[in-house]
């Protein structure tokens, strides 16, 4: 008799476990600091309604949560290497060729002044300002799923120059004031120099503001497309335009169809969680790149309640692409929020309990590879229901609730 679906996933879910420990064990050394890191992933893969200090040792069977603290703390790994390790894990598991490079931020609320890089900023996540943490991400998206390649603290500026406080949350003297594009831009150079192959980058306009940004993609032929603020100015022909102009122009119907170009056509941006995202978009071209098979667009995308609500795209893509590729692209972002939303709520993303720079970096390190083994897992699982459905009615056609179910356990 052939094994269910539920044994087949949990099966499969035991050699991915089995096998990120292998591929962590040569970035932690000694066998001690193996089984912390062993206990800590199991921790915040768990059911555990909290993941803090406390719960997170009672679910992995520890008396006290200090040695998971120290994992975090004063023990010594290099979570940089941990991290290329996580990239290397996605790409092998998630790989296919209409990914997606998602850059993004999100806020983390913290009390107090201690939290290295905290202040009272812009929270995305709480809409308003707030005293918080702010890290910005890179996440991999494509047909298979989705999950993050990379982390980075912003570290405000007020925070760079503050000896004393860079001391006492033990900020490398290395680390410099960056802003958020330029922490972008690392982040991507190292996943493209590390071979990551991706059809398109796509992020929102604090990131598309960034001109330099843009610039350094295209210098790698590596297609994008990224949202501008009303603020940016964009080229065309020989002299620049706010974009804001452009979009009040196209309101009164005052910007004419031009060489090209191409005008309103009403396209899907891709399905959401209510079916198709449709809206009505058009394009304009903006002054051809130096990269010989390449063009520059100014896309735009129109609300179909709300005609005077516009939103602008700057676009490098090879010559032929279409605008029904653009406005899939452009759609394409809302992936990450699908991410930030897992990562927070199935492995404690936002819930540590850690104030230094180290401890930040490696509790989002080992978090993104927890939530890529989710990410693995729910392609194992449509794998396993495929294949158990050609072969006749499954028993239990719902894996994901399956392995789920199997998170819940303790893995001691």
């Amino acid at each position: 008799m052939p094994p269910t679906v539920d044994r087949q996933l949990t099966d499969a879910w035991t050699a991915e476990l089995a096998t990120v420990d292998a591929r962590l064990a040569p970035h932690l050394g000694r066998t001690e600091l193996r089984e912390r890191a062993h206990a800590y992933l199991r921790g915040v893969l768990s059911g555990a309604e909290r993941k803090n200090g406390w719960q997170l040792a009672e679910e992995v069977g520890d008396p006290t949560p200090y040695g998971l603290q120290h994992l975090l703390g004063r023990a010594i790994w290099n979570a940089d290497a941990v991290r290329d390790e996580v990239r290397a894990y996605v790409m092998d598991t998630l790989k296919a060729a209409d990914a997606v490079l998602v850059v993004d931020e999100t806020g983390f609320l913290k009390k107090g002044t201690k939290s290295v890089g905290v202040k009272r900023q812009y929270s995305g996540t709480a809409g308003r300002i707030e005293n918080c943490q702010v890290g910005v991400f890179l996440a991999y998206a494509s047909a298979r799923g989705q999950a993050f390649l990379d982390r980075e603290l912003y570290l405000p500026a007020e925070w760079a120059a503050d000896a004393a406080r860079r001391q006492q949350a033990g900020v490398p003297e290395t680390v410099d004031f960056a802003t958020k594009p330029e922490l972008a831009q690392r982040m991507l150079a190292r996943a493209l120099d590390a071979g990551v192959d991706a059809a398109w980058v796509v992020a929102d306009a604090v990131y598309g503001d960034s001109r330099r940004l843009g610039m350094d993609l295209e210098t790698q032929e590596q297609p994008y497309v990224l949202a501008l603020s009303g603020k940016a100015y964009v080229w065309v022909g020989w002299h620049q335009e706010r974009v804001g102009d452009v979009l009040d122009a196209l309101r009164h119907g005052d910007v004419p169809p031009t060489a090209g170009g191409e005008d309103w056509r009403r396209l899907s941006a891709g399905d959401g969680a209510k079916g198709p995202r449709i809206f009505d978009w058009c394009r304009l071209p903006l002054n051809p790149p130096v990269q010989e098979g390449f063009a520059r667009w100014l896309l735009v995308r129109r609300s179909r309640d709300n005609p005077d609500e516009l939103t602008a795209y700057t676009v490098f893509a090879p010559t032929g692409t279409t605008l029904q590729t653009l406005a899939r692209v452009a759609g394409s972002r809302w992936q990450v929020e699908i991410g930030f939303e897992e990562a927070k709520g199935e492995v404690g993303l936002d819930e540590y309990e850690v104030r230094s720079w180290h401890g930040w970096h490696r509790h989002m390190t080992l978090a993104l590879l927890a939530h890529a083994v989710l990410a693995t897992m729910r392609a194992a699982g449509e794998h396993i229901e495929s294949a158990a459905q050609k072969g006749g009615p499954s028993p239990r056609p719902d894996s994901l609730a399956a392995f789920k179910r199997e998170r819940g356990r303790s893995w001691r």
